[in-house]
């Protein structure tokens, strides 16, 4: 795997699943493991250390062995207000590291060289930010964000109002790394229980390991 800056990574673990009946969609199973586990395995070995974002009592999460960091906003903003928390956090526990990835934790398929892809397509493209691409479908919140923008983003958020991921990525231009969706798309979410079903069978279709 190619060397890249030190980067800690964050699964974003906010939402509120309402597709699948409420509940923590990151704690579904999916072969035996939840699907945070899932994401946790892909993510830590391009990492230097994983944290959890997610609001609420945080030991229903205590499987994981991570820290898990709440939104330093209220109002359950969304993911933005994730990785705002994330890059905080990061400046005041690991002031050393300056860049953060982000995943969302229904993803149990993350790409092996999530991270150092996303850096590759940052510094080839003279950007700042940098999110993950299947197919035709760009998917901001699985990125790279730069510590240094945390005030940026507190001021789009509180001030601008800005609550989209893509939005505020734009306003500093944001490089785009791609990934084929065959034979199966990398970054396939889970957000339903035939979601669920379909990431059943295509770990049996394609012997994904998991």
């Amino acid at each position: 795997m190619p060397s890249c800056p030190p980067t800690l990574g964050v699964i974003l673990a906010g939402g509120l699943a309402r597709r699948m009946g409420g509940g923590d969609k990151p704690l579904l199973k999916l072969k035996g493991s939840s699907l945070l586990a899932h994401a946790v395995s892909r993510l830590t070995p391009q990492c230097q250390g994983v944290i959890l974002s997610a609001n609420g009592d945080p030991s229903r999460f205590e499987k994981a062995g991570l820290p898990v960091v709440t939104d330093s906003l209220p109002g359950h903003l969304g993911p933005l207000a994730g990785i705002l928390a994330a890059l905080e956090w990061t400046a005041l526990h690991r002031p050393s590291i300056e860049w953060v990835a982000s995943a969302p934790g229904d993803t149990p398929f993350l790409p092996g060289d999530l991270v150092p892809r996303l850096h590759e397509a940052r510094q080839a493209g003279g950007r700042m930010l940098a999110c993950a691409s299947s197919g035709p479908r760009d998917h901001p919140v699985i990125g790279l964000w730069p510590v240094a923008l945390r005030h940026d983003l507190r001021d789009a958020i509180t001030v601008k109002g800005l609550r989209s991921v893509r939005d505020w990525s734009g306003l500093h231009g944001v490089a785009k790394a791609l990934w084929p969706c065959e034979p199966f798309d990398p970054f396939f979410n889970i957000n339903t229980p035939e979601d669920l079903i379909e990431a059943e069978a295509l770990v049996e279709r394609h012997g994904i390991a998991i």
